[in-house]
C-alpha cells in the first residue's frame, strides 16, 4: 500500500507541470489571437481614415481577417468540423474509428465499456486517470476546485477528483 501511495505522489509531481504548461500555452495562444484581432481592427481603421481603401489594402485586410478566423478556429474543437483535432499532440496516435474501441486523446484506444454514464454515479476506477488537459479546446467550462474533466467512452465527464462522483456529462462529445 505504501508503494502505491509513493507511486501516486510521484505521478502527481510529474503530471502537474505538464498540465500547467498546456494551460499556459493555451493562454499564450489566446493572448496572441486577441493581439492579432486588435491589430486587424487598427489596420482597418487606418485604411479607412483617408476615406479610400485601395485594392492592395483591401487584399491585405482580407488576408489578415482570414488568418485571424483560422487562428480562432484552431483554438477550439469543433464537432461539425471533422479535422479540428488534427495537428494536436494528444491526437497523434489516432488512426480513425475502430469498432469496439474509443479513443482517449493522449492515452490511446480503449475498449468500450457500455457503462451507464449519468450524474450521481461513480466513475469506474479504470477511467479516473484519463484527465482532459485542455478543457477549453473542447469548449468545456473550467472545472470547479476539486473536480476534473475526464475522457470516458467518447464522452466528457466532470467528476469529483477525490471520490469519482459524476457531477456533469457531455455525451458523445468527440
Amino acid at each position: 500500500m505504501k508503494h502505491l501511495l509513493y507511486a501516486a505522489v510521484a505521478l502527481a509531481a510529474v503530471a502537474a507541470p505538464i498540465a500547467a504548461s498546456a494551460q499556459t500555452e493555451r493562454q499564450d495562444d489566446r493572448r496572441e489571437l486577441n493581439e492579432d484581432r486588435r491589430d486587424q481592427h487598427q489596420d482597418h481603421r487606418a485604411a479607412e481614415r483617408d476615406g479610400v481603401v485601395t485594392r492592395g489594402e483591401q487584399q491585405r485586410l482580407n488576408r489578415d481577417h482570414r488568418e485571424v478566423v483560422q487562428d480562432r478556429r484552431d483554438l477550439h474543437f469543433d464537432r461539425a468540423r471533422a479535422q479540428s483535432w488534427a495537428g494536436r499532440a494528444e491526437w497523434r496516435d489516432y488512426h480513425g474509428a475502430r469498432p469496439g474501441f474509443w479513443y482517449a486523446p493522449g492515452f490511446g484506444y480503449r475498449p468500450i465499456s457500455h457503462f451507464g454514464w449519468r450524474r450521481g454515479v461513480y466513475v469506474p476506477v479504470a477511467y479516473r486517470g484519463f484527465y482532459v488537459q485542455d478543457w477549453g479546446f473542447y469548449g468545456l467550462r473550467p472545472p470547479p476546485p476539486g473536480y476534473r474533466w475526464i475522457y470516458a467512452d467518447g464522452n466528457f465527464v466532470l467528476m469529483a477528483a477525490a471520490t469519482g462522483l459524476i457531477a456533469d456529462i457531455v455525451l458523445n462529445a468527440y
